[in-house]
C-alpha cells in the first residue's frame, strides 16, 4: 500500500469560483501547505489561479502536488455535457502542464436545489433517462482519454443519480468507467464504504476521505434540510467521527494493496475562516496514527 494524502479547496469552505463567504486562496493554500498535505485538486475552476506560471510556482513554493480537476453537471442533458466538455478543455490545457495532475473528477448534478432542498430533476431515472446518462459519461470519459490522455473518474454523490450502492453497481456494469469512492458521500446514501471497497477496489482508483454523522443525517430528513443546511451543519464530519469505521477501511486498503491518492474533501461551506486548519491538522494526523498515510513530513505549526 501506497497512499499519497492530499485536500481540496472543499476542506476549506470552498464551493465557487468567487463568494465573499469564503477564504482567500493564499491563506488556504498556506494552510494546505502547513497542515502537511501532498497534494490539492483544483476545486471551482477559477478559485485558485489557472494561469500556469503562477500555479506552477504558487504551489511549488508550498510542496503541493496538483492531482485533479472536477466536472459536475447535469449528465441527462447533452446541452450541460457539451458545457462540460467545453470547460474540460480549457482545464486540460492546465492541467497537462503538472504530470501528477492525471485525474478528472466527474459528478453528475443534483437533482436537488442546493440552498433550498427543492427537487429540479427527477430523483430516480427512467431508462432511457439513465441511458443518456451513461451516453455522457462515457462521451466525457473517453474525449478526455483520446485528447487529452486524462482518466476519468466518477464520483458517487448524494443528493444525485448515483448515489446508492445499487445505482454505483449499475454504472459499473453499463461503464468501465474508474471510481472516486467518497466515503461520507457513501455512508450517507445509506452505503458501507469500507465493504464496497473491498468489493469492488478494482474499480476504485481514486479516494476522497471523510465521514457522516447519522445523526445530523436524520434531523436532516425529519427537519427537510437542504444539502447545504446539512453541510453547515456538519453532516459530513471528521474521519475520526462518524459512522465509517476509518481502522477497518485502512485494512482493506492495505489487504488490496491501494496504490494512489487519498484526497481530504471535508464538506463545508460557509466555512469561518479559523475553522478549517485545525480540522485538516487534525485529520491529517488522526490518517498518520491508524497507518492510512506515511508521516513523510513533518507538521508546520
Amino acid at each position: 500500500m501506497n497512499i499519497k494524502l492530499g485536500t481540496a479547496p472543499n476542506s476549506w469552505g470552498i464551493w465557487f469560483p468567487k463568494n465573499e463567504k469564503q477564504i482567500p486562496w493564499e491563506r488556504c493554500l498556506n494552510e494546505m501547505e502547513n497542515a502537511g498535505y501532498e497534494g490539492v485538486e483544483l476545486g471551482p475552476w477559477g478559485y485558485l489561479p489557472n494561469e500556469f506560471k503562477r500555479l506552477k510556482e504558487e504551489l511549488e513554493k508550498r510542496n503541493l502536488q496538483l492531482t485533479a480537476t472536477t466536472l459536475m453537471g447535469d449528465l441527462t442533458s447533452d446541452r450541460k455535457t457539451e458545457e462540460m466538455l467545453a470547460l474540460l478543455d480549457d482545464m486540460a490545457h492546465l492541467q497537462l502542464k503538472f504530470p501528477s495532475a492525471k485525474y478528472v473528477v466527474l459528478i453528475d448534478d443534483c437533482y436537488t436545489d442546493l440552498f433550498t432542498g427543492k427537487q429540479i430533476r427527477p430523483r430516480i431515472l427512467n431508462d432511457s433517462e439513465w441511458d443518456k446518462l451513461i451516453q455522457n459519461i462515457n462521451l466525457i470519459k473517453n474525449y478526455a482519454k483520446s485528447q487529452y490522455g486524462l482518466e476519468v473518474v466518477f464520483h458517487p454523490h448524494a443528493e444525485t443519480h448515483v448515489e446508492t450502492e445499487e445505482q454505483i453497481e449499475r454504472l459499473l456494469k453499463n461503464t468501465d468507467v474508474q471510481l472516486c469512492l467518497d466515503t461520507g458521500h457513501h455512508a450517507y446514501a445509506g452505503g458501507d464504504p469500507v465493504a464496497f471497497m473491498q468489493k469492488y477496489h478494482q474499480r476504485i482508483s481514486y479516494l476522497h476521505i471523510k465521514n457522516c454523522d447519522l445523526r445530523i443525517r436524520e434531523r436532516m430528513k425529519e427537519e427537510q434540510w437542504s444539502l447545504a443546511k446539512a453541510v453547515s451543519e456538519d453532516i459530513m464530519c471528521e474521519p475520526k467521527f462518524g459512522v465509517v469505521n476509518m481502522v477497518e477501511l485502512t485494512e482493506v486498503l492495505r489487504d488490496v494493496n491501494f496504490n494512489g491518492w487519498a484526497i481530504v474533501e471535508q464538506d463545508m461551506y460557509p466555512a469561518p475562516f479559523d475553522k478549517p486548519f485545525p480540522i485538516a491538522k487534525r485529520t491529517r494526523e488522526y490518517l498518520v496514527k491508524i497507518g492510512m498515510v506515511q508521516n513523510t513530513m513533518d507538521l508546520k505549526i
